[in-house]
Parts: C-alpha cells; sequence; structure tokens
C-alpha cells in the first residue's frame, strides 16, 4: 500500500512539474500569430472544407494574408466573406455566390437503361466498366458520386434516379461538379439571370437523341430561329445562351418541344 501512495505521490510531482515546464517553455518560444491572419481567419465560416483549395480555414487564411491566393476563394462564405476579405486586404473582389445545376433531365422515366448494371455503385466506376448505365452515353448516371463528396448535405438523389440541389444549402463550392465524371453539374451564379438549356446531349442525330433520352435536346434549332434577340446558337450540338443578350423573355421555354430550357432566376435559382 506505501509503494502504491509513494507511486501515485511521484507521479502527481512528476505531473505538475512537466506541465510547469510545458507551460513555461510554451510562452518562452512562442510564435507570434500574424494579426492580419487572424483577421482574414475570423471572417472565414471555419467549415474546413477544402473548396478553397486548401486544407482548411488556417491553411487559406494565411495564404490569402501573405497574397498568394485570391479572397474571394471560399465558397462556404460566398460573396460576403469575399468582399469583406477584400476590404481587409484592400483588393478589389470578384467573388461570387454560386449554386450547382444539374444540366441534365434524364430521369428513369426519360433516359432508359441499356442494361441492368450490378456492379461497384459509382458513376466513375460505372462509366469504366460499361460506359455508363444509360443509352445515353452523356446522361447523369445516378450513382450519387456527387452526393457523397458534398459536405453541405446540399445533394441528394431522388426517386427519379438524378441528383437534387439544395439552394438553400449548396455554396457553390464545385466538389460535385469535380466528382460528376459525365460533367452534366456545372456552377452558375446566384444572381444570373436568362435561359440555361438544361441537356448534354450532343448527339447529332435527332432520331438517335429521342430513342435515347426524352427530354433531350433534338437539334431543331427552334430556339435559334425564335429567339428576338438572337441570343442562341449552337455549339457542338447543343444551345448555348449569350447572357448579355438573354432577356429572359421565355420564347425558348415556350417553344422548345423537349422542353430543355429553364429560366435560371424562377425555376433553377430557388433561394
Amino acid at each position: 500500500m506505501k509503494i502504491i501512495l509513494e507511486t501515485a505521490i511521484v507521479s502527481a510531482v512528476l505531473g505538475l512539474l512537466i506541465g510547469v515546464a510545458l507551460g513555461f517553455f510554451r510562452e518562452k518560444f512562442a510564435v507570434p500569430s500574424d494579426p492580419l491572419v487572424d483577421k482574414v481567419r475570423a471572417i472565414l465560416p471555419g467549415a474546413n472544407c477544402g473548396a478553397c483549395g486548401f486544407a482548411g480555414c488556417d491553411a487559406y487564411a494565411l495564404a490569402v494574408a501573405h497574397q498568394t491566393a485570391t479572397p474571394d476563394r471560399c465558397t462556404t462564405g460566398g460573396k460576403k466573406a469575399g468582399d469583406q476579405i477584400a476590404a481587409l486586404l484592400g483588393l478589389t473582389s470578384s467573388a461570387v455566390d454560386q449554386i450547382a445545376v444539374l444540366v441534365c433531365q434524364g430521369s428513369k422515366d426519360k433516359a432508359p437503361l441499356k442494361a441492368d448494371y450490378t456492379g461497384i455503385q459509382s458513376c466513375r466506376a460505372a462509366k469504366i466498366i460499361s460506359g455508363g448505365t444509360k443509352l445515353c452515353q452523356w446522361s447523369c448516371i445516378g450513382l450519387g458520386d456527387c452526393t457523397r463528396v458534398c459536405p453541405f448535405d446540399a445533394l441528394h438523389m431522388g426517386d427519379d434516379g438524378l441528383p437534387h440541389v439544395d439552394t438553400v444549402k449548396c455554396t457553390g463550392c464545385g466538389k460535385c461538379v469535380d466528382a460528376c465524371p459525365q460533367n452534366v453539374l456545372t456552377r452558375v451564379s446566384r444572381a444570373k439571370k436568362g435561359a440555361m438549356p438544361l441537356c448534354s446531349n450532343r448527339n447529332p442525330v435527332k432520331s438517335k437523341v429521342i430513342a435515347t433520352c426524352k427530354t433531350g435536346c433534338i437539334k431543331c434549332e427552334i430556339c435559334v430561329k425564335s429567339c428576338p434577340e438572337q441570343a442562341i446558337h449552337m455549339e457542338h450540338g447543343l444551345p448555348v445562351v449569350d447572357e448579355h443578350l438573354c432577356t429572359s423573355c421565355g420564347t425558348c421555354v415556350a417553344k422548345c418541344p423537349t422542353k430543355v430550357f429553364r429560366l435560371i432566376e424562377k425555376d433553377i435559382v430557388k433561394s
């Protein structure tokens, strides 16, 4: 019993001495923090999502303060954080609030499967193994790679087999865009307006488009011909909208026979 008590006393004394020593050396050899880095860090939301390209908010704050990174890369903090950091550093901010958008409408009932896929439940794996799961080779594969990488719980697979974006939670970090092997996810500014085609099918043959997706662009060019502002042209088999000319009149939305077009401010950005 005496040995146990003595051991406990010695351990306590040693622990106290080591604690005091550590505290002393921490103060003695402490590296003073950079006040500017601390101020930048205070502006950042602290999500540590890595969407800025750095390991976390601390690393990004250090890079921004040393001006080796621009102040507009924090998508979680959005335009507000970018503007505040830029003002702190005396720079001009180009930060914009963005959200992810799915440029495909190939749901289960619109884009048929080419076969039953039973392999690894990953879009990237399915693309490598079989070129995807649907007859449309450009369609969303629907196995949820994008939902698994979203750090903000802003993407969920719907019953239609497509990922749905929660525009309130989405910060436009771009992780889902990078994860999609089909390139059917993109980012748009929350402030953007105008018409947007939601299709990635670049097959130039109308009959083959119809056979692979009921909502695919059939290259009829009605949108191009009917646009009163001549804001639409075809590029690589898909309509492209000149946002500087588009007035959100909705003519292309109404005229498109397969309902490819949506108005961004009305049907896409809802928050």
